[in-house]
């Protein structure tokens, strides 16, 4: 199988596409810059250009039997501040993919939707993927219509897409400049020996997830036949305040911690019922939320 994996470069993407090649698939990589973290892979071929150029994707797409939608031009604590911005970099740009892939009768996609900010404030935990959506920010009201448009494109024009909702993903390669990733941004602060800066008081709780799970599950989500939606993440919820005693503990440090006034766009608490990604794709997480911040701490010290 020929893969596009739009976003490849990025954190994710780059896992995804390490799985891909041992699985023996073919890739290609659309995205706008190289990988930040480690030169390019020599049996992938790399296309860089923007997701808003719809001759590039249609280039992109020549060859290709499915396509791994990774691309996400914003974040939930910055789609607010433009949210006309965040529509038309996201929705606007992956309806002209769709488009160019009923074009092309290019059917099989994967898309990367959200599995904390299509729900919003869940009335309680763990979360199926049948809960009332009510998102609270303008990324997830994106990612929900991104979702909506696939079902339509599936009804319409027999298009084959897979929604994975994702919790919190975390690990080497991420980006730890505190725009988001909150596990990588602490390691960081820590290891920079600086006081670590928490929103609110540190009772969100947030079901976290490393990112070698994710990637082995998008990978035997798209080389399967199945459609739909499934929510991908570790099934364990952990406060910010547990985050931060387990940082402390696997580092073995005493962390200075400063608490600041909380924000309304922040969901309080979400966890995700992971049961239909394990019985449909036998697929489950095996990396424990210490091992994974000790694994991430490790990739850290050595930047």
């Amino acid at each position: 199988m020929k893969v596009l994996v739009l976003g490849g470069n990025g954190f994710i993407g780059s896992h995804v596409v390490d799985l891909l090649l041992a699985a023996g698939q073919k890739v290609r990589v659309f995205d706008r810059s190289p990988e930040h973290y480690r030169g390019p892979v020599k049996q992938v071929e790399y296309r860089l250009g923007s997701f808003d150029d719809t001759f590039q994707i249609a280039e992109a797409l020549q060859g290709m039997d499915a396509v791994c939608h990774l691309i996400s031009t914003t974040v939930p604590s910055t789609s607010n501040l433009d949210p006309v911005t965040d529509v038309k970099s996201n929705l606007i740009n992956t309806l002209n993919l769709l488009e160019q892939m009923r074009k092309k009768d290019l059917r099989r996609i994967l898309y990367l939707s959200s599995g904390g900010a299509v729900y919003g404030n869940p009335k309680s935990s763990p979360v199926s993927e049948n809960f009332p959506l009510n998102p609270i920010s303008s990324y997830g009201v994106v990612k929900l219509a991104i979702e909506k448009y696939l079902k339509m494109y599936q009804q319409l024009y027999g298009l084959q897409p897979i929604i994975l909702r994702p919790s919190n993903p975390y690990g080497p390669r991420q980006g730890h400049v505190g725009v988001q990733g909150l596990i990588g941004t602490l390691l960081a602060r820590m290891l920079a020996g600086e006081t670590l800066e928490i929103w609110g008081d540190g009772s969100i709780v947030r079901d976290y997830m490393h990112v070698s799970d994710l990637a082995r599950l998008c990978v035997s989500a798209l080389a399967s036949n199945t459609c739909g939606v499934f929510n991908a993440g570790s099934g364990v919820g952990y406060s910010i305040n547990e985050v931060i005693k387990l940082i402390g503990e696997v580092a073995d440090k005493e962390l200075q911690v400063t608490y600041r006034e909380g924000r309304s766009l922040d969901v309080k608490e979400i966890v995700l019922d992971i049961s239909m990604a394990t019985a449909q794709f036998g697929w489950k997480p095996t990396v424990a939320l210490p091992n994974g911040i000790r694994d991430q701490m490790e990739w850290l010290k050595g930047l």
